[in-house]
């Protein structure tokens, strides 16, 4: 049985940092990548980061140069890195992963696997 389990969400105030963690456990597909998702009250799901199997990693627009996305194969988690937080950054973060042997495409409608999230708060 596969869970993404996420930690490290609090309320902040505008400019200061949290790391997330997503600890995963069962068999997901090692050979696609992660990523970290958000969804703001009201606002459809939208993507923050991705981590591909070499390393390389894919920022929206938003996040770039103030989040940053880790792996630390060994102990199975998922990192995100948030500095220089801002209102616009509260929502509810989820981890995602895709099912081993399924397609790697990076879309939300092909990650089968999602954590319970975590709540971020940013305030001014």
């Amino acid at each position: 049985q596969v869970q993404l389990v996420e930690s490290g969400g609090g309320s902040v105030l505008a400019g200061g940092s949290l790391k997330l963690a997503c600890a995963v456990s069962g068999n997901i597909a090692e050979t696609c990548g992660m990523a970290w998702y958000r969804q703001a009250p009201g606002k459809e799901r939208e993507v923050v980061s991705r981590i591909k199997t070499d390393g390389s990693t894919i920022y929206a627009e938003g996040a770039q140069g103030r989040f940053i996305i880790s792996q630390d194969n060994a102990k199975n988690t998922l990192y995100l890195q948030m500095n220089s937080l801002k209102t616009e950054d509260t929502a509810m973060y989820y981890c995602a992963a895709h099912r081993a042997g399924s397609s790697c495409a990076e879309d939300i409608r092909f990650y089968s696997y999602w954590g319970q999230g975590t709540q971020v708060t940013v305030s001014s």
